[in-house]
C-alpha cells in the first residue's frame, strides 16, 4: 500500500482540543518532525482536518 509523509509545522498551542488529539493520534509530537503513514482514507479525514498545521512530504 501506499505510504504519506506528514510534517508538522506549526504548534499545537492555542488550537482546539479536537486538533491536538487528531494530531496525538498521528504520532506527531514536535514541530519539524516528520512520520510516514499508510495512504488510508481514515488517515487522509485526519490530514484534511488539520492541514493548516502540516504539510506532506515528497
Amino acid at each position: 500500500m501506499a505510504k504519506v509523509k506528514i510534517k508538522l509545522t506549526r504548534s499545537k498551542i492555542g488550537k482546539t482540543e479536537k486538533q491536538k488529539r487528531t494530531v496525538e493520534a498521528l504520532g506527531l509530537r514536535k514541530i519539524g518532525q516528520i512520520i510516514e503513514k499508510e495512504d488510508t482514507p481514515q488517515i487522509r479525514g485526519m490530514i484534511q482536518k488539520i492541514s493548516h498545521m502540516i504539510e506532506i512530504v515528497e
